[in-house]
């Protein structure tokens, strides 16, 4: 699947907020990107384009295009509950995703590539697809091989305390996934019942 390469501090800039890791540079300009940037005046934007806009932020959060994204929350809107807090759930439960809250790779893009370089294991069995949804209970773990890979295991930095649906053993290279996280949990700035207005209509 294809996937966002460019400048992460444009899309950042856009946003306001560091959603795609290092925000270092935002700090020293935080205008929109562009030309005018920092002076060209801006209407007030509608709400369509408050709804669009959260809705990019969380494709470019956790590097999902528009088609999985689609059928995510389609996914999240069959299922029993509030829409976009199953939303939230579902993109949570993402291999990829998981692997950086695990801390065993320090961004989700790098993450993404530890699952399609075949270096993850779920349940003990190697899994490449970065998509993958996890379920309760679910093993996560680095394949053997990649326990003795430096380049690996020095990226390493081990779960935030703040992540508490998830449970990492430092000494075995393993991580399990509890249970689906509650809303409140994910850190993520993202305003949910935007996407759900915006797919509703």
């Amino acid at each position: 699947m294809a996937r966002y390469t460019g400048p992460k501090t444009r899309i950042s800039r856009i946003f306001g907020e560091p959603i795609l890791g290092n925000g270092k540079y935002l700090t020293k300009n935080s205008n929109p990107p562009g030309q005018h940037g920092g002076t060209k005046k801006r209407k007030a934007p509608g709400e369509y384009a408050l709804q669009l806009k959260e809705k990019q932020k969380a494709k470019y959060t956790y590097g999902v295009l528009e088609r999985q994204f689609r059928k995510t929350f389609e996914e999240a809107n069959r299922r029993k509950g509030v829409t976009g807090e199953n939303l939230i759930k579902l993109l949570e439960a993402r291999l990829d995703n998981t692997v950086y809250r695990l801390g065993v790779a320090p961004s989700r893009p790098a993450a993404r590539q530890l699952v399609a370089h075949k270096h993850i294991t779920v349940n003990g069995e190697v899994v490449n697809v970065p998509s993958f949804q996890l379920r309760p209970g679910d093993v996560i773990g680095l394949k053997e091989s990649a326990k003795g890979n430096t380049g690996i295991t020095s990226q390493i930095r081990g779960k935030n305390a703040r992540i508490n649906w998830l449970d990492w053993s430092e000494a075995e290279f393993k991580g399990t996934f509890i249970a689906f996280p509650e809303r409140e949990s994910v850190p993520e700035n993202i305003k949910e019942q935007l996407i759900v207005e915006l797919y509703s209509k």
